[in-house]
C-alpha cells in the first residue's frame, strides 16, 4: 500500500522545469538545422577546447552540437548561455555567419567591431528564444558582473582557436532585452540584418 501512495504522488507531482530543454525546444520548434544538446561532465577536450574556452557552455560547429556541463545547467543564467549558443547556430545554418565572415575578411582592421555585432545579434537571439519557450523576462546584469562569454565559446574544431570578443555586459543586456520582446527583426545589428534570420524562422 505504502509504494502505491509513493507512485501515485509521484505521478501527480509536476516534472522539474528545465530552462535548457525549453530553449532547445523552442530553438527546434522555431529553426531548421538546430543542433542537438549532450550534457557532459566538463568542456575541456570537447572539440578541441582547453582551459582557455568557455567552460560552461560550447557550440562545436564541425559536430553540430551545444555541449553544456550539469553545473552550468543547473544555474539560473544557464537559459541564456544556451540560447546564445542557438543563436550562433542559427547564423551558421542560414548564412548570417557565412556574410559576417566575408565582412571580416575584407575589413580586418573593423574586425573587432564586425565581430561585436555579430555577438550583439546572437544576444538579441538568446533573448528571442527565451521568449518563444515562455521563460520570464530577465537581465543579465543579475546574474553577471562582467562579460561571460569573453572566452572562445563557438567555432569548428578546435575550439580553443575560436574567436574571442569582449561585449560590455549593459551591451549584452541591451541586445537580450531585445530579443525578449519577442520581435526577431529587432535583431538587426548593423551591417548584419535580420533578412535571413526572418526567412529562416518557421514561424
Amino acid at each position: 500500500m505504502r509504494w502505491c501512495i509513493c507512485a501515485m504522488v509521484a505521478l501527480m507531482t509536476p516534472a522539474v522545469a528545465d530552462p535548457v530543454d525549453d530553449v532547445a525546444r523552442a530553438a527546434h520548434a522555431a529553426f531548421d538545422g538546430m543542433p542537438s544538446v549532450a550534457r557532459v561532465e566538463t568542456i575541456d577536450g570537447i572539440c578541441g577546447a582547453d582551459g582557455a574556452v568557455n567552460d560552461q557552455v560550447v557550440y562545436c560547429t564541425s559536430q553540430n552540437r551545444i555541449f553544456v556541463t550539469p553545473a552550468a545547467a543547473r544555474l539560473p543564467q544557464a537559459a541564456y548561455l544556451v540560447g546564445h549558443a542557438f543563436g550562433h547556430a542559427v547564423q551558421v545554418q542560414h548564412g548570417v555567419a557565412d556574410t559576417a565572415l566575408a565582412q571580416i575578411r575584407s575589413r580586418r582592421d573593423e574586425e573587432q567591431m564586425l565581430r561585436g555585432l555579430v555577438e550583439r545579434q546572437v544576444d538579441c537571439m538568446a533573448g528571442f528564444l527565451m521568449a518563444r519557450a515562455g521563460l520570464s523576462p530577465s537581465r543579465l546584469t543579475d546574474w553577471f558582473g562582467r562579460d561571460p562569454l569573453a572566452d572562445a565559446h563557438w567555432g569548428r574544431d578546435p575550439l580553443r582557436i575560436g574567436p574571442r570578443v569582449s561585449v560590455t555586459l549593459d551591451a549584452r543586456d541591451a541586445w537580450f532585452q531585445r530579443g525578449q520582446g519577442g520581435d526577431l527583426a529587432a535583431c538587426a545589428a548593423g551591417e548584419f540584418g535580420a533578412e535571413l534570420l526572418l526567412e529562416a524562422l518557421k514561424r
